[in-house]
C-alpha cells in the first residue's frame, strides 16, 4: 500500500481508497480527493509537511497525516 504521503515530487498518482472515518473523511472528499482521481505533487515544504498538491485543476495544501490517509497508485 502507498500513500499519497510516500509519493515523490512530481509525480502523478491515481487515488484508490481513503482511509480514515467521520468528518475526516468527508472533508478530504469535499477537497475533491475521491476514488479514480489523479493527484499531481508539486511541491513539500522544507519540513515535510504540507504537501502540496494539483487536484481537478487546482492547488491543495494537505497535511502529512492527510496525505497518509490517502491511498494511491
Amino acid at each position: 500500500m502507498k500513500t499519497l504521503k510516500e509519493t515523490p515530487i512530481g509525480a502523478t498518482v491515481k487515488v484508490v481508497k481513503l482511509h480514515g472515518e467521520g468528518a475526516v473523511k468527508r472533508r478530504i472528499m469535499d477537497m475533491g480527493l475521491t476514488r479514480g482521481t489523479e493527484v499531481y505533487v508539486r511541491k513539500v515544504a522544507p519540513l515535510g509537511d504540507p504537501i502540496e498538491v494539483q487536484v481537478r485543476g487546482y492547488e491543495l495544501s494537505l497535511r502529512k497525516a492527510d496525505a497518509g490517509m490517502i491511498e494511491v497508485e
